[in-house]
């Protein structure tokens, strides 16, 4: 090891090919920079992943961990789904807690991670319509929004889940520009803080397609938030039920919605593929 160099253990996950590298800071520290981590996420000359999970011990009284989470740009964010998942199986399997109920804080709110034997259940909490809350440049809260990219007209609705979303319905998921499209409205001014970017084919009402356009990643295999967007959009606009099947590119996890507690839940495996260490 050189001098001066620092040793780093980590694991690699993924939620449905959403791929993670997990760190602990609970019994090593980790001196990080937004080049470390962008380091890192190269798939070529580092560890290679859309996101980068640090588990934290508590900061708030009655949680069991703080969560942290850094998009593959070295950009913090507030959430992600599917690495909640890789989160609780995490901690689980590794022996930093033994009850299977676990409570995290985030960057704006409280997760409530329940294991079930192969399936790990996200409580994600209550959506978010104002578009301040969003945030979203808008006068106010509609159900659905326009804007324009060159002439095209495009109709979409916004949320946050803990993260902002939009959120666009389209007849062929296969046949859309999601890539043209998403870095369009992810960069808009509209989204002061930039948004992550959904498509959704509904089959029928209990069951979509969905792709998603993340902010600062591009479009990965998979994506819980924008599962849980894409459902309440369509629940809010009476186009889908209170419980979802969505296919994604990586995988299928199941949505449901509690209108009694207004509350999300985002249900769906989480993968262990290796562990390795680091020096940097």
């Amino acid at each position: 090891m050189k001098k001066n160099t620092r040793r780093l253990n980590f694991s690699k996950m993924h939620g449905l090919k959403n791929d993670f590298m997990v760190v602990e800071t609970l019994t090593q520290d980790f001196f990080f920079t937004k080049q470390i981590i962008k380091n890192f996420s190269n798939r070529y000359t580092g560890i290679g992943f859309d996101q980068l999970l640090i588990i934290e011990p508590p900061i708030i009284k009655n949680t069991d961990f703080n969560y942290r989470i850094f998009n593959s740009n070295g950009i913090e964010v507030e959430q992600c789904g599917n690495g909640a998942r890789c989160f609780a199986k995490f901690v689980y399997d590794k022996n930093f807690i033994k009850k299977k109920k676990i409570i995290v804080s985030t960057k704006n709110r409280i997760l409530i991670l329940k294991i079930k034997n192969k399936n790990i259940s996200v409580n994600i909490g209550s959506p978010q319509f104002q578009p301040k809350k969003i945030p979203f440049l808008s006068n106010k809260k509609k159900n659905f929004y326009t804007i324009y990219m060159n002439s095209k007209k495009i109709f979409f609705g916004v949320v946050s889940v803990g993260n902002p979303h939009c959120v666009l319905f389209v007849k062929d998921i296969n046949n859309v520009s999601v890539k043209k499209i998403g870095s369009f409205l992810e960069n808009n001014s509209i989204f002061p803080e930039k948004t992550n970017v959904g498509f959704v084919q509904i089959l029928n009402k209990n069951e979509i397609l969905l792709r998603v356009f993340e902010r600062g990643v591009g479009e990965t295999k998979s994506c819980g938030s924008g599962a849980c967007a894409a459902v309440i959009i369509g629940i809010k606009n009476n186009k889908l039920s209170n419980s979802v099947k969505v296919h994604l590119k990586g995988g299928n996890m199941l949505i449901k919605f509690d209108s009694k507690k207004n509350n999300i839940y985002m249900i769906g495996t989480a993968k262990h593929i290796y562990d390795g260490y680091i020096n940097y």
